[in-house]
């Protein structure tokens, strides 16, 4: 007698209650942090465009702190390497609660997030490489156009008012999650200068010390906040890229609550940490990264150049078709399957819009071209490309809207006013 066939899994269906409440609560301050972030970048285009330039680039380029510890660095320098460490903190707390309790958690549920998201890295990479290649290029920004910028796609979904269910949503934020971790490794392996052993040594000291005091639970900012500063700074002098040490922080802390506690380490430091990180940190990474001077030439250099033209290109096609491909060959290949309320028309509208690669791709584009006059080229190419998925996937979600809210307000019901949509109380429902 032949087995019967395995049931496959449903691909954006609905979400388990309490893995929706902690997407929507994360989202919610990415979207908010999202809008603050397009103003940011806006005011650093009309700045750096305005005949008060001069002033820009002076506060751009002034720089204080400490030299005897080799921390005597820019503005820009500090914003880079300094306060988008607490982005990657943010970062590494995401993928961690998603390894233990969310998405990520099981071979099973990983597997075509995962999957969709390396597509949507290895792709656009491979796309820039073809294209200064033929164009007599610099291999250099091969990983500019890789990672997606979740809280500036938020903030587009945030301006068009779509009505986009949960599910959707999360597998946007794995998305951007498994990216983060991507970009990371690219940063600490590839774009790493002349290493101090000495410090590297003190620096992965300190993430011990740091592991040990989370494993005998030690409570007190106090600990933490002076341990994470030193550990950061060692980092810095040991010459691998200083976000590395938020993003390791972040992956130690303890995700899961002990007996009586209300909520673990890392929902507390997300809960403190994630709205400083979503509304000062990465718009002020923004003031200061995307003040580039924009003119017919240099708009015109973004596509007949084949550094900038080569991130456009990855940014915006191969993105989409990397995700895309990968997110159908998973469901293809794999037990699971799209949610049946769903078209592959949502997919493509998702996968358009992780095109918008805003903050670690203007980080790695200042890592890749050391020199102002290419990197000046390859920022503009990140905001041309990052607004031409944004206006594409507009379009695309905007075609899509009256199934996004049908699904949203299903989901939103709440008829008896207990708190719990009613989606949730059905028999067979993942409320738990």
């Amino acid at each position: 007698m032949a087995a019967a066939p395995r049931e496959r899994s449903p691909f954006l269906g609905l979400l388990p209650l309490p893995e929706r409440n902690a997407v929507v609560q994360a989202l919610r301050t990415e979207t908010v942090g999202g809008l603050v972030l397009l103003a940011a970048a806006v005011v650093a285009l009309v700045w750096a465009n305005t005949p008060w330039s001069g002033v820009y680039e002076q506060i751009r380029d002034f720089h204080f702190g400490i030299p005897a510890l080799g921390l005597d660095l820019s503005v820009e320098h500090w914003t880079a390497d300094g306060l988008l460490s607490i982005f990657f903190l943010v970062a590494g707390i995401e993928l961690k609660r998603e390894l233990v309790v969310g998405e990520l958690r099981t071979p099973a549920t990983a597997a075509l997030p995962v999957i969709a998201a390396l597509c949507g890295m290895i792709v656009p990479a491979a796309l820039y490489a073809a294209t200064v290649t033929v164009g007599g290029g610099s291999l250099e920004g091969w990983a500019v156009p890789m990672a997606t910028d979740i809280a500036f796609a938020l903030a587009v979904l945030a301006v068009l008012s779509t009505h986009l269910p949960a599910s959707l949503r999360a597998f946007l934020l794995t998305l951007a999650v498994v990216d983060d971790l991507g970009a990371i490794l690219i940063i600490a392996v590839f774009f790493t200068s002349d290493l101090n052993l000495a410090a590297l040594g003190g620096a992965f000291a300190g993430l011990v010390v740091f592991y040990f005091l989370q494993r005998f639970r030690v409570r007190g900012w106090w600990w933490y906040v002076p341990l994470g500063a030193v550990t950061w700074a060692l980092m810095y002098n040991g010459g691998v890229h200083a976000t590395v040490a938020g993003v390791a922080m972040g992956l130690i802390l303890r995700t899961t609550r002990d007996k009586g506690e209300t909520a673990s380490p890392a929902e507390r430091t997300s809960h403190l940490v994630h709205p400083i990180s979503a509304g000062v940190v990465v718009p002020l990474f923004a003031l200061f990264a995307a003040g580039v001077g924009i003119s017919t030439a240099s708009l015109g250099e973004v596509f007949t150049q084949p550094e900038p033209l080569g991130v456009v290109l990855g940014l915006v096609v191969g993105k989409t078709l990397g995700i895309f491909a990968g997110t159908y060959l998973a469901a293809r290949f794999t037990r699971a399957r799209l949610n049946p309320e769903l078209a592959w028309a949502d997919v493509l509208a998702l996968a358009v819009l992780a095109g918008i690669g805003f903050t670690v791709a203007l980080l790695i584009g200042e890592l890749a071209f050391p020199d102002p006059s290419a990197a000046e080229r390859v920022k503009a190419a990140v905001l041309v490309g990052s607004l031409l998925a944004a206006a594409l996937a507009a379009l695309l979600i905007k075609r899509r809207n009256g199934i996004y809210r049908r699904l949203y307000e299903e989901e939103e019901r709440d008829e008896d006013h207990d708190g719990i949509p009613d989606i949730y109380q059905r028999p067979g429902s993942a409320e738990q």
